[in-house]
């Protein structure tokens, strides 16, 4: 008993000493012989990071395109992006010089047509692959034809002057006449002894009616249809022919809007309140 009894205070004993905590002083420092041993470190040589490689000339990810077409026989080749769309490679094709437009352009792959609004990525396209170019059937394509209309504004480039002509006619209603002259463009360098001549023309008036023998005069017109009485009884024509009061409104209002041009604000106003139609926002 006195065994069992010593060995369980000793037990006790040791559990208490364990859970109290260790406290070093301030000054202490830790035997040489437990102290972990120091890895000798070698210098390595460290070899000078890569020079930055030459950009090449496209794009990283671009992909190089062959868009042909049979009939015509054409081919462009293009550079594009996996991440543009169908839409904007065919505006990039239609950018090049004899290309069909954007909105006729038909492009397949292996057969299967690519659609405008998805992405290139979205198609199993490789680098160098050929698209099959066609044009929507009733467009005729000719590469040719379009690479001239293309070119022909190049040449151009001339000014267009208004001036009066010298011997000009007097008629009813046009004192002078207008004639035009076209100047070569500065671009155009003229040749050796060669003189630049300004090119007159004169504008043909003779076949414009004058305004004196061209229907009614107008004093005569404008005269009576300002008359608010003119309107009412043309109302109260209308009101007898049509059976419906409604319609008799709006046959009166498709005329008097035929009119309208030749009468002024104030005038419209007085007809209007002495027929008793108004019309839209009381016009």
């Amino acid at each position: 008993m006195a065994d069992q009894a010593e060995l369980a205070f000793v037990k006790n004993f040791v559990n208490n000493i364990s859970s109290q905590p260790v406290v070093y002083p301030n000054d202490f420092q830790q035997p040489p012989a437990d102290s972990l041993k120091r890895v000798p470190v070698l210098e390595v040589d460290v070899p000078p990071p890569p020079e930055p490689k030459a950009e090449s000339a496209t794009t990283p990810g671009s992909l190089s395109l062959v868009f042909k077409s049979l009939k015509p026989p054409k081919s462009y080749n293009i550079t594009v992006q996996p991440t543009d769309t169908i839409a904007d490679i065919k505006a990039q094709l239609a950018s090049q010089p004899g290309a069909p437009p954007a909105d006729v352009q038909r492009l397949l792959l292996k057969g299967k047509a690519l659609a405008d609004s998805k992405l290139l990525k979205e198609y199993n396209v490789n680098d160098g692959d050929t698209v099959n170019l066609m044009v929507k059937p009733g467009f005729e394509w000719d590469p040719s034809k379009v690479a001239d209309t293309l070119e022909a504004p190049s040449a151009s480039g001339g000014t267009i002057t208004l001036l009066p002509a010298s011997d000009s006619k007097t008629r009813s209603g046009h004192s002078r006449i207008p004639s035009v002259v076209l100047s070569p463009s500065p671009s155009l360098s003229p040749a050796i002894n060669e003189k630049v001549v300004d090119i007159p023309l004169t504008l043909d008036t003779s076949n414009i009616p004058s305004p004196s023998t061209s229907g009614p005069p107008h004093t005569t017109y404008h005269t009576a249809i300002s008359q608010p009485a003119f309107w009412e009884k043309l109302y109260g024509f209308l009101s007898a022919e049509f059976t419906n009061q409604a319609d008799a409104a709006t046959a009166w209002e498709d005329f008097f809007c035929a009119s309208k041009g030749s009468l002024t604000v104030s005038e419209i106003a007085k007809i209007r309140d002495q027929v008793g139609v108004i019309g839209m926002a009381g016009t």
